[in-house]
């Protein structure tokens, strides 16, 4: 990623060059700005997992994602500030299951000690976690903790409730790819059951899942139901993303 990139990169989040890149700025600001969403399956986009493909959809097409495409380009972005980065994978908790490797992709990146940083599994941390801490560690988005699992992973919680198993060993971009195909194709994949548009915003979460609207503040949670024709000014209007038709869950 070159100093041009970078700076478009960081304008898309809104973080001025000369302000505050640290990790932990630069997760918040990601989270807030850069919609967590699976729409292109259901636009019938391609899922193309390569800095040029990413770059474009999430910077040029200000688009968002789900957590290869996110943390995938977020990676780039970090590297380029000139901090080390691991991709990890990890398996997605649902319920008591655990779904399969590369089930999900999160970062972890070097800094004074490691720290879990991700900006792409929807509702998590607003900033980087400890990776070598045992124990609670509060966060605006709750109380977050990593316990020890079997064969030398991590389970990763969030309020109490495990969120995903992550492994320690490093892998590159393209080991996603399988993985990022079946969910983005098979009927088994919760991803291609319904829409999901879904972003961090400063009192809470909005969500617009199918045509209902979901708006979280401060804790208090509301629901609407949307017309049809009201959804696409709500895709742009909540999270900036411009759509020349609707998404076809099929």
């Amino acid at each position: 990623m070159n100093e041009s990139e970078i700076s478009a990169y960081l304008a898309r989040i809104g973080v001025d060059r000369s302000g505050d890149l640290s990790p932990r700025a630069l997760q918040y600001a990601h989270l807030t700005t850069v919609p967590f969403e699976n729409l292109s399956i259901h636009l019938d986009e391609p899922i193309v997992l390569t800095p040029e493909a990413l770059f474009d959809k999430v910077v040029n097409q200000r688009r968002g994602g789900f957590c290869y495409e996110l943390n995938g380009l977020f990676a780039g972005l970090l590297t380029a500030l000139g901090h080390r980065v691991t991709l990890l994978a990890a398996r997605v908790y649902g319920g008591d299951r655990l779904g399969p490797l590369f089930d999900h992709l999160a970062l972890r990146v070097e800094l004074d000690e490691p720290w879990l940083v991700d900006v792409g599994f929807g509702d998590f941390a607003d900033a980087p976690l400890r990776l070598g801490v045992r124990g609670e560690q509060a966060d605006g988005a709750g109380v977050f903790e990593i316990r020890p699992a079997d064969h030398g992973d991590l389970d990763v919680l969030h309020n109490g409730r495990p969120a995903y198993r992550l492994t320690e060993r490093a892998y590159e971009l393209a080991d996603f790819v399988p993985t990022a195909w079946w969910q983005s194709t098979s009927p088994d994949s919760h991803f291609t059951r319904s829409a999901v548009c879904s972003m961090r915003t400063p009192e809470g979460r909005i969500t617009l899942s199918g045509d209902k609207l979901i708006t979280t503040s401060y804790g208090e949670r509301a629901e609407k139901v949307l017309a049809e024709a009201e959804l696409l000014p709500a895709y742009r209007e909540h999270f900036g993303v411009e759509l020349g038709r609707l998404p076809v869950v099929r």
